[in-house]
């Protein structure tokens, strides 16, 4: 479907004369492949009132001549100066469906749907429905009876350590592997998860947060394979590229996808768009052209279901005479801040464009070797001025483009010499002929005052990121600084965007350098121009007292539960531990796979510790180290192997030719997820019993490291997958071709990915991988709740979009309030509450949950939970216990419990225990 709206345009009385055919810029709105296109495109006419005047050799020669006096401007003839009629942006705004690439995530839902006669022995029990099997209850003197065995609890509310040490171990020796890691990582005596004060009231030493996890190559099981189905064509380097960052789109597929380094997007032309050109576009979108989707009346305030920025917009290009349909880019440097993307007119040329391309950054910036440089406008141009040189060896020009916004450029040559940019049609400023420089360009929303600054960091641009930090007790600081390239580098600072999760946590000394330019994002509001060359950022009250026990903010820790809390634990968990393990375990997905894993070992610790009965959970508990060795070994249905082209450990699943198999994992699709799982389930049984660590460990670092690496050196994996320290939260899509970039649909599974890490490296002693998780669960509080978990007064989405209260999936350049696998309102809001684990309190603020619940599912809402179908029921009224423990509590504790509430993830005993936690239980 295309849509064309005509640009209209005020002409002289002359102009409406001319009958010759002329070009006219027309927006288009074009539905490609669930993917919308806004560009101009060069439309004939020989309508009268849509001609333009020839423009020729006269302008030119015009144009020359007044090159020299820079005070005027460099005036084009046409379109006329008078814009009052003139329609380049829709003043309405589209409504269109928004189709979701799939791009490897499947309609399944978030957790199988389970056959209990067949993985459930005591079906009638666990149904509530009766049995020969009564559940166990508690005698007068404390034990528990009606399982076939005596189970001592303790008559007080205190939690022990189990009697019986095997075989579920809570203390003793770790012997690590030859590939234990960093010297930072010791041996030491496991952390006793009991004992509150052995959390509560720990403090921690100054810790680096980056020390490696580990050095050595994946376990010998892990073949390695080079024929991954996505083969690496256009990203320059031996080292480990990091999959699922901003840049991806300049090496896969078309190479025509757009690259958000926020403020500003860049896309290759390629030939594309209305100027046809083979530069690279950058643009930058402004409110009033955002589309919207249909209001949603089923939620209170109608909110849009979606929104999303225009494809395809080329505010300036930079391009050279000299490129053409021989050209190619490639990608060079491929870091987890910064790639540079390079264009060249034919293959092995030694003339070049490099982009260096870095989150963040002041200008966009083009580093020209020996071409002839044109700068392109799909707006076009409506005066270029030539306003003199700021600096030596720098010359700038103010540049006014037709839909009334102001761009600033600046060309430092290599020689020095003026290169007397002409403006040589509406949509074409043209340099001299081999060329050698930098040429910046910068939109300037802040007139006098944005325009001092620019000028004053004219000339130097970044080429490369790093992060570092630290862990003081509870106390997480971390730096982000860049490396910088340019003319008089040492005196001239940079000037770089900040978001507004970072402006939030500045330290003192980078709250003073902030600017007062602020450019709007796609879709993270508006970014902060800050002067310099690093940022700290500091996070008070790090989660460092939440270990496996519940926790809430007020009360902390929840180590021991009351008579009453055990005594529903005790009652529901024997036909929970009954399940079929290695059945629930086994599967053709890593994702439903580690979620099972991770579900039997949070009902393992649930029991032995918070129930206080070890010999209750014996039996399950080996089942669960026999499953989990089942991924050890690498005899899953579908083994892991070790893709050397990208460098990562990946499902075989999609080397079938299929890669949306397993949610696109073989394509890095939501390794944080899938892998979290595992982690966690680690965690847990290696807390349990340290010595199964020495055998697992390894294997479990490698997951941490393929997910979450902490080095950018490692010869095996990249630095940071998943997680993007920028943005501050995690991006799910891997090797997938996308016009509207990254995405990720569940913020709850990425804060369990940093939950899982702190808890592993608690449980290993790793206190640097510790450390990391606390700071990144703090990271993720604040920019979730930036960006995903829309309270009334958010400011970061648009006004008429935050009712949606969570943004469903958010990509980088559209929200869309829906998942991959349905739109229902459980789905869409439940997608963000699950796993519901202890740091949950943390991340989903009460506030926020409050709103939330009362307008999507309280009993006069639109979808009351107390209707909803299936497990569904059950994630939505674990979360009310955030808010309502006691009828959360009621509703988990219920005689007629139905367990088809439960989702296949979860169990009711955990729940049971979560809620008493949070003070539900009498």
């Amino acid at each position: 479907m295309v849509v064309a709206i005509d640009s209209l345009w005020n002409l002289s009385a002359d102009h409406s004369q001319q009958t010759s055919p002329c070009v006219v810029p027309i927006w288009v709105f074009e539905l490609r492949g669930g993917l919308i296109l806004l560009e101009f495109i060069a439309h004939t006419s020989t309508e009268k009132a849509y001609c333009l005047p020839h423009v020729g050799n006269e302008v030119e020669a015009t144009l020359q001549n007044t090159a020299t006096e820079p005070a005027r401007a460099f005036e084009t003839q046409y379109p006329p100066s008078n814009s009052e009629d003139r329609l380049l942006i829709p003043e309405s705004h589209p409504v269109y469906r928004v189709a979701l690439e799939q791009d490897g995530h499947s309609s399944q839902q978030p957790f199988p749907q389970f056959d209990i006669i067949r993985f459930v022995d005591g079906l009638e029990d666990l149904l509530g429905s009766g049995g020969n099997t009564p559940a166990p209850t508690l005698t007068a003197t404390g034990q528990s009876t009606g399982t076939g065995k005596s189970h001592p609890i303790q008559a007080t509310t205190s939690a022990k350590q189990p009697e019986n040490p095997a075989p579920i171990h809570t203390a003793g020796s770790v012997t690590y592997s030859p590939q234990a890691g960093p010297s930072t990582t010791v041996a030491h005596e496991p952390v006793h998860i009991l004992s509150s004060s052995s959390v509560t009231s720990k403090t921690m030493p100054s810790q680096d947060i980056f020390q490696p996890v580990a050095t050595g190559p994946v376990p010998a099981n892990i073949k390695s394979r080079d024929d991954h189905p996505v083969q690496n064509q256009h990203a320059n380097t031996t080292n480990p590229i990091a999959t699922n960052k901003f840049y991806a789109g300049l090496f896969l597929g078309s190479q025509t996808n757009a690259t958000f380094t926020q403020p500003y997007s860049l896309a290759w032309s390629k030939g594309g768009g209305s100027l046809k050109s083979w530069g690279m576009a950058v643009s930058h979108v402004q409110p009033h052209m955002l589309a919207y989707g249909p209001p949603n009346s089923k939620i209170p305030g109608n909110p849009v279901q979606y929104y999303i920025n225009p494809i395809g917009l080329q505010s300036l290009i930079f391009s050279a005479t000299e490129l053409n349909q021989s050209s190619i880019m490639n990608v060079n440097q491929p870091k987890a801040f910064s790639a540079h993307a390079v264009i060249k007119p034919s293959e092995g040329s030694a003339k070049q464009i490099v982009f260096p391309v870095v989150q963040g950054m002041g200008y966009a910036t083009a580093v020209y070797s020996d071409l002839q440089p044109v700068i392109e406008s799909g707006v076009f141009f409506r005066k270029v001025v030539s306003a003199g040189s700021p600096r030596s060896g720098i010359f700038k020009y103010q540049v006014y483009l037709e839909d009334d916004m102001t761009w600033l450029l600046y060309a430092t040559p290599a020689d020095g010499k003026d290169p007397e940019f002409k403006l040589v049609s509406n949509s074409r400023l043209r340099g001299p002929q081999g060329f050698s420089g930098t040429i910046q360009v910068a939109k300037n929303p802040a007139g006098k005052s944005g325009e001092k600054f620019y000028d004053n960091s004219s000339g130097v641009y970044p080429v490369a990121g790093k992060i570092s930090g630290s862990v003081t007790d509870d106390v997480g600081t971390y730096t982000l600084s860049w490396k910088k390239a340019g003319k008089d580098v040492t005196g001239t600072p940079l000037i770089m965007f900040a978001l507004p999760h970072h402006v939030q946590s500045f330290d003192g000394a980078t709250k003073s350098r902030i600017t007062d330019i602020n450019l709007r994002t796609t879709t993270k509001g508006n970014s902060t121009a800050v002067i310099g060359e690093s940022w700290t950022m500091v996070e008070q009250s790090l989660p460092i007292d939440i270990g496996f026990a519940p926790w809430s903010t007020t009360q902390g820790s929840s180590n021991e539960l009351s008579a009453s809390a055990q005594h529903a634990i005790l009652q529901a968990a024997p036909q929970e531990l009954k399940q079929n393990i290695s059945g629930q375990t086994d599967l053709n997905s890593m994702y439903y796979s580690g979620k099972a894993l991770s579900k039997f070992a949070t009902l393992v610790y649930t029991v032995n510790q918070l129930g206080n009965s070890s010999d209750l959970a014996t039996d399950a508990f080996q089942k669960l180290k026999k499953s989990f060795d089942l991924f050890v070994q690498n005899k899953q249905q579908y083994p892991l192997a070790y893709d050397s082209v990208w460098k990562g450990v990946v499902s075989t699943a999609g080397y079938n030719g299929d890669l949306n198999q397993d949610f696109g994992n073989t394509a890095y699709n939501d390794h944080h997820f899938h892998y979290g799982y595992f982690i966690q389930a680690a965690a847990i049984i290696g807390s349990l019993d340290p010595s199964w660590l020495a055998a697992n460990k390894e294997w479990v670092n490698m997951l941490v490291r393929d997910a979450g690496n902490s080095v950018p050196n490692d010869p095996y994996f990249p630095f940071s997958r998943s997680f993007d320290w920028y943005n501050g939260h995690s991006w799910a899509k891997g090797l997938f071709e996308s016009f509207d970039g990254k995405d990720q649909e569940s913020t709850s599974e990425d804060t369990m990915f940093a939950y899982a890490i702190k808890m592993w490296g608690q449980t290993t002693g790793d206190a640097s991988m510790e450390a990391r998780g606390n700071i990144m669960l703090s990271i993720l509080g604040r920019s979730l709740n930036n960006y995903f978990l829309m309270e009334d007064d958010n400011v970061n989405q648009p006004a008429n979009f935050t009712a949606n209260r969570v943004t469903g999936i958010l990509f980088e350049n559209k929200v869309d309030h829906t998942t991959y696998f349905g739109a229902n309102l459980e789905y869409v809001q439940g997608i963000h509450m699950l796993p519901l684990m202890p740091h949950s309190p943390f991340t989903r603020r009460k506030e926020f949950v409050r709103q939330e619940w009362q307008a999507m599912f309280a009993e006069n809402a639109s979808t009351p939970a107390s209707k909803v179908e299936g497990g569904w029921k059950g994630v939505l009224y674990a979360n009310l216990a955030l808010i309502d423990p006691k009828s959360s509590w009621d509703f988990f504790a219920q005689s007629n419990f139905d367990y088809s509430w439960i989702d296949g993830g979860a169990t009711r005993t955990w729940y049971l225990a979560f809620i008493a936690g949070l003070g539900g239980a009498p």
